[in-house]
């Protein structure tokens, strides 16, 4: 555990080197209601760690990395590392830091980023959605693709010991809600998603595990199930019997196909379309301009006259 928890470190480490970080002072334009609602988890010179600070950096972690902050040593070591972050930062604004000319100079670099990440991302989303047509076309065209075998959709709690797991089930049977407690104790990367594992079929999980979530009935919960990787606690969603999924229920699995490429199509458009009137003269000497477009000529196609068509 000590190892995967300076993993951890590492990692929230590396994101906050590498993205730009927020400035307490920016603590305002935080939704009102949130910051109502906002626990304090710690103060550094008076300066306040809120639980929504924690759960923002949290929000920043890859997917398999997420689920250690869940746990206690994960926990303790992610509120260790703001604190560690909220003393560079408040004696680096003592040295002049935040007034420096280098520091100005990374900030526009990074604001005119999320200027082109912003527009891309705005522009792309909404010239590359896919309509109702189009995923019937495709799922028309591919029938076959979606012959599945017997699915079931589960979400999982997992846990290191059996008393552990014990206490959960009891929490459950009490009534709590199996998301919250999935986000709040499973040491499993789909803690984030409240345990969610998605549809899937058999010979996809570890057999221990694949025979209790098949024997489940549609919104039945498990006992304590013992695996290679510690004890769970199963909750069947949905099931599904063998045969082609409708249109309906390949939707997002088709959309996975889809969207990627139109998506590429669309950036292609818009790299086209700003270019077409565009003023754009490259001259970088070591540049190969055999390879860029005619920049003194934005329509290529209409100043390539041969002598024989004058």
């Amino acid at each position: 555990m000590k190892k995967r928890v300076l993993f951890l470190t590492t990692a929230v480490l590396a994101v906050f080197i590498l993205t730009a970080c927020p400035d307490k002072d920016a603590a305002s334009e935080k939704s009102i209601e949130v910051e109502k609602q906002a626990e304090v988890i710690a103060t550094v010179n008076g300066v306040k760690i809120t639980s929504v600070d924690f759960d923002n950096e949290v929000s920043t972690l890859p997917d398999y990395i997420r689920g250690m902050a869940a746990t206690p040593d994960g926990r303790k070591e992610m509120i260790e590392t703001l604190i560690m972050r909220e003393l560079i930062l408040q004696q680096a604004k003592k040295d002049g830091t935040d007034k420096s000319s280098e520091v100005e100079q990374k900030l526009a670099d990074i604001k005119n980023r999320i200027i082109v990440d912003v527009y891309l991302k705005k522009t792309i989303e909404t010239e590359s959605k896919i309509s109702d047509a189009e995923l019937q076309e495709f799922y028309d065209q591919n029938k076959e693709k979606f012959k599945s075998g017997e699915q079931v959709k589960a979400s999982h709690i997992l846990v290191k010991t059996q008393q552990e797991a014990d206490e959960i089930l009891a929490e459950l049977k009490k009534g709590a809600t199996f998301a919250d407690l999935a986000k709040a104790k499973s040491i499993d990367s789909s803690a984030s998603a409240g345990g969610d594992l998605g549809w899937f079929e058999k010979g996809h999980m570890v057999p221990v595990f694949e025979k209790a979530a098949f024997a489940l009935q549609e919104g039945e919960l498990s006992g304590v199930v013992k695996s290679e990787f510690g004890y769970h606690i199963i909750n069947v969603t949905g099931k599904r019997p063998a045969g082609i999924r409708t249109m309906e229920e390949s939707r997002e699995q088709i959309k996975a196909v889809l969207v990627p490429e139109k998506q590429q199509q669309v950036f292609a458009q818009i790299k086209e379309r700003l270019r077409k009137d565009a003023k754009i003269e490259v001259v970088d000497k070591k540049t190969d301009s055999a390879g860029l477009p005619d920049t003194k000529n934005p329509s290529p196609d209409k100043a390539d006259v041969t002598d024989s068509e004058k």
